[in-house]
């Protein structure tokens, strides 16, 4: 049976003390309590949590609905969102099945982070492989308890950030509801539709938005040039494809160059910032750090990797195995600032 583990990654912070706190943890046993009337959540849904402040603590593994109890929430100091994401990702690879050759794994996870503030810790480094190797196989929603956090940070490991606007006892009733609802459209997606992609249930008042991040990250490309990040499959060391326009639609190849993974170090926030087609890619190198054939090879998490001819490849960013073949036709790759 596939299972839709859905993980609540939970600030337990000392500006979390008192009202927040015990708002979170009633909501967390009335949303069990919801789904456990829902045959598709019944079916599908496994839930943990994971506790963080200084340090990340997992309070329950991922259980059936039948099989969870809600627990009691701790305090602790500091706001690590490193140390909570880096604690994540290692669950993740213990505790989510994986797709194989032979069978189906799991769906994506769904992570709700509740957070109240900023992180205290540095988290760039956790950032980036977060974004290298989880970003696309999760689906995480990070909701902004209060106004009070700077929304830029969140925005460099998700596309949804939320803000619960009101923290009075009525706002989080009708924010817990409304996660409630998420996780039941998503179930019945996964049950009917047999598909994972992030179905989250409507805003219907403006106690919860949704943050613009084209306004808060503006993410300018230097347009006269298209660069993609890739990956060698044999050594895992990164290379840029680098391309110059040539005309308003047409970017012609210069090359591919192999570069040091301390190219984050010197990165501003995202890499992959804007999207480039393939029609309008002229030339496509082989790998410049093995010599693979085929260096511009794509796989469904969106990385640029090489590839040889064999029918079956490892995925370099994500990890996963699939069949791969020439493709016709043309698709949107992610491209960098240029």
């Amino acid at each position: 049976m596939r299972r839709l583990p859905i993980y609540f990654l939970i600030d337990v912070s000392e500006s979390m003390v008192g009202e927040p706190i015990e708002q979170v943890q009633d909501g967390i046993a009335t949303i069990v309590k919801e789904l456990r009337t829902d045959p598709y959540a019944l079916e599908t849904v496994y839930v943990s949590i994971i506790a963080f402040a200084g340090k990340a603590k997992k309070l329950t593994p991922l259980a059936e609905l039948t099989q969870f109890y809600p627990p009691k929430l701790p305090i602790g100091g500091g706001t690590s969102l490193g140390n909570a994401l880096t604690f994540l990702m290692n669950d993740i690879d213990a505790s989510v099945q994986k797709t194989t050759l032979e069978q189906k794994g799991d769906w994506k996870p769904i992570i709700f982070l509740f957070t109240d503030g900023n992180p205290t810790d540095e988290y760039q480094t956790t950032f980036d492989r977060w974004n290298q190797k989880y970003r696309k196989s999760t689906n995480l929603i990070v909701i902004s308890l209060g106004e009070n956090a700077n929304m830029n940070i969140f925005g460099r490991i998700t596309e949804t950030v939320l803000v619960l606007k009101n923290t009075d006892a009525e706002s989080f009733k009708q924010f817990f509801k409304w996660v409630t609802a998420s996780i039941k459209t998503s179930s019945v997606s996964v049950s009917e539709a047999n598909s994972d992609e992030l179905q989250l249930a409507p805003i219907k008042d403006d106690t919860l938005v949704k943050i613009d991040l084209d306004k808060h990250l503006p993410a300018k490309i230097d347009d006269n040039f298209a660069v993609i990040l890739a990956k060698c499959q044999t050594t895992e060391r990164l290379y840029l494809i680098k391309y110059n326009r040539q005309a308003a639609h047409l970017f012609r190849l210069i090359g591919a160059f192999p570069i040091d993974n301390n190219y984050y170090e010197l990165s501003e926030g995202r890499q992959a910032v804007g999207k480039v087609n393939t029609a309008e890619l002229y030339g496509f190198p082989a790998c410049p750090c093995c010599g693979n054939q085929y260096g511009f090879s794509t796989c469904n998490c969106g990385g640029i990797h090489c590839s040889n001819e064999e029918r079956v490849q490892t995925c370099p960013w994500c990890g996963e195995q699939a069949e791969y073949s020439l493709g016709g036709g043309d698709l949107d790759v992610s491209r960098t600032r240029g």
